[in-house]
Formats: C-alpha cells, sequence, structure tokens
C-alpha cells in the first residue's frame, strides 16, 4: 500500500484549472520532487494534500484513508506537515517557541489540566520542551534559541519552518520550495539536511524545488507539471533527458 496515493485531482477555480487529472503514488521513505513553471499548479496540488482546497474532482489518500474533505489540522493530527514557499513563521516569538506550539499538536492534556497545571500536563509540557530542544540541535539551531524567529538569516529561518513542522511528528514532510532563496553553499547543505532528515525521522519528503542540483540531487524520481498537467515522471536522469521537459521548464540551451 502507498503512503500517499492522489487519484486524478483536478483544481478548477472559475474558468481557470490550475490543476488537471493529477496521479501520483508515494511509497515509505521516497524522496519525491515536483517541478514546473512559475503558474504551473505546484504548490495547487499541495494545497489540496495539505487540506487547504478540496479538489474540483479526484481524491486523496493517506494510509489507505480518504483524506480529501478533512480539514489541515486533522492531515497534520494524521502524519502530514508542510512548509511554505513563503516563510510562515511567528516572527515575534523566539526560536524554541515557534517549536514547541507546533508540538501542542499532539497534546493529550485538556484546557482544564492546563489551566489548573495539573501534574499530567506539567510532564507533557517537560516532553514537549525535550523534543523542542532536541529538534533545534539536530537542526542546528541550538544556539539561536531564544532570539526572536525574525532575527534569523533567512536559510536558518528555513531551517527553523522545517524544525517546526517536524515537531508534529510527521510521517509524510511537503516541502514547498525549501531552497529558495539560499545560497549555492546552503542549498549544498540543504541537500544533505533531506537526505539526513529522511533517514533519521523515518519520514517521506515530497517536495517542490526550482533549484535544479537540489532536486535532481537528492530525488529519486521527479514529476513535471506544465499548465497544470503532468507532462514527465522519471529518475532525474530521463527527466535530464526529457525532450517535453526540456521544452516547457529546463530551456534547450540550460540542458547543453
Amino acid at each position: 500500500m502507498n503512503l500517499l496515493e492522489v487519484k486524478g485531482i483536478t483544481m478548477q477555480f472559475g474558468g481557470l484549472k490550475a490543476v488537471a487529472n493529477f496521479n501520483l503514488n508515494i511509497d515509505k521513505n521516497e524522496i519525491v520532487g515536483l517541478i514546473g513553471p512559475n503558474g504551473a499548479g505546484k504548490t495547487t496540488c499541495f494545497n489540496v494534500i495539505a487540506g487547504e482546497y478540496v479538489p474540483t474532482q479526484g481524491k486523496v489518500f493517506f494510509e489507505g484513508r480518504d483524506i480529501t474533505k478533512s480539514r489541515p489540522d486533522q492531515i497534520t493530527k494524521l502524519g502530514i506537515a508542510r512548509t511554505f514557499q513563503n516563510i510562515r513563521l511567528f516572527k515575534d516569538l523566539t526560536v524554541l517557541e515557534n517549536v514547541l506550539i507546533a508540538n501542542h499538536l499532539n497534546l493529550q492534556s485538556n484546557i482544564f489540566s492546563a489551566t489548573f497545571r495539573l501534574p499530567w500536563y506539567q510532564k507533557e509540557e517537560k516532553i514537549m520542551y525535550e523534543r523542542s530542544l532536541q529538534l533545534l540541535d539536530q537542526l542546528k539551531l541550538t544556539q539561536y534559541k531564544n532570539e526572536k524567529a525574525s532575527s534569523l538569516p533567512y536559510g536558518l529561518q528555513r531551517r527553523l519552518e522545517i524544525a517546526r513542522a517536524l515537531a508534529t511528528q510527521p510521517k509524510l514532510l511537503l516541502l514547498d520550495e525549501p531552497a529558495a532563496g539560499m545560497n549555492p553553499q546552503e542549498s549544498k547543505e540543504l541537500m544533505y539536511l533531506i537526505q539526513e532528515l529522511r533517514d533519521k525521522f523515518d519520514l517521506t519528503i515530497f517536495m517542490i524545488e526550482h533549484h535544479m542540483p537540489v532536486i535532481m540531487g537528492v530525488c529519486q524520481r521527479i514529476l513535471v507539471l506544465d499548465y497544470g498537467v503532468t507532462i514527465a515522471e522519471g529518475t532525474p536522469k530521463e527527466i535530464q533527458s526529457n525532450e517535453r521537459v526540456i521544452a516547457a521548464y529546463l530551456g534547450v540551451e540550460h540542458i547543453a
């Protein structure tokens, strides 16, 4: 059984068909990429999987369960977390507080025990705190834990957003252009980080990326969208030599 299965997704906004008959199967522990020109419908696919949009047609299954009409918070609880193309941190909160907030998703205590700080809530709170510190250490953010998120350099803000997503304890991580705005050295470090996270956290990763060295360097399979339609799917080597992909996205000169 596939971890994620997307069947015939179509997303229409009025007269605009952003995605047409999109199909996807991802197995556990795979790293799969999604590329295409700007406006091709990539983030729309992510928004459907994450519950931001209910598709016009089609179904989304996670671990065999139909999640097509589930809310984003319900989908996150099931084990799907995401980052965003435009970083969405709580910028006035500290680095540690950003991660702590995400940990609350799996909190078992109710509002009564939290309000009166009953023993079992305090125990959970301690576990959340220790888990958050561990995540910051694994993402090399410990030294910034008491700094405001807005004060971090761009590359570290990206790492913090990934740490916050991991705090929800996902099985599937959706990364929307994680290398955007990064310099070559940061992009190279990101490649190693993605592979490390997959192995360390037993993750499956589905990612959108325009930075070709990153997507070609870490993904086992790549899908290509153009005007909402899947025009190719295959290994990085197959995608690089696909004439439709070259014409629609990479450009003949770039490949040459």
